[in-house]
């Protein structure tokens, strides 16, 4: 395991938690990606990985993420989350989630999240969406 891929993720990490995505950007490359295997296409650079961020948090607002495992190597982590909260149509948020995360001189190249999608579908259906 790498110690600095390892503070990398430690660090990165925090941002997520403190749902801060101007910090979040500034640990990614300038040309980063990041992709939530959603349905959506990739959000490219650090503008739309901002934007990309920020809605995440605006639609979970108290989002929280319990760690399930971690695998660090020298360039990449991939860990295994449990989020839960409350979306902001009022449905519980309680899904898996997988991130790939590749490592470019210190920062992130590109992170690869792929979500419980149905789950996750439900947790943001509008009240009246779900009767």
């Amino acid at each position: 395991m790498s110690d600095s891929t390892r503070e990398l993720f430690e660090r990165y990490h925090a941002c997520w938690a403190d749902h801060d995505p101007d910090r979040i950007v500034e640990l990614h490359t300038p040309d980063s990606i990041f992709h939530l295997h959603s349905g959506s296409e990739p959000a490219r650079g650090r503008d739309e990985i901002r934007a990309s961020a920020a809605q995440t948090f605006a639609l979970v607002p108290d989002l929280t993420f319990h760690m399930v495992n971690l695998r660090v190597g020298e360039d990449f982590w991939v860990v295994q989350w449990r989020l839960s909260g409350t979306s902001a149509t009022g449905g519980k948020v309680d899904v898996d989630l997988a991130d790939v995360v590749f490592v470019e001189n210190g920062a992130v190249r590109e992170k690869h999240s792929y979500v419980d999608g149905v789950a996750m579908q439900a947790a943001l259906a509008a009240p009246a969406e779900m009767a």
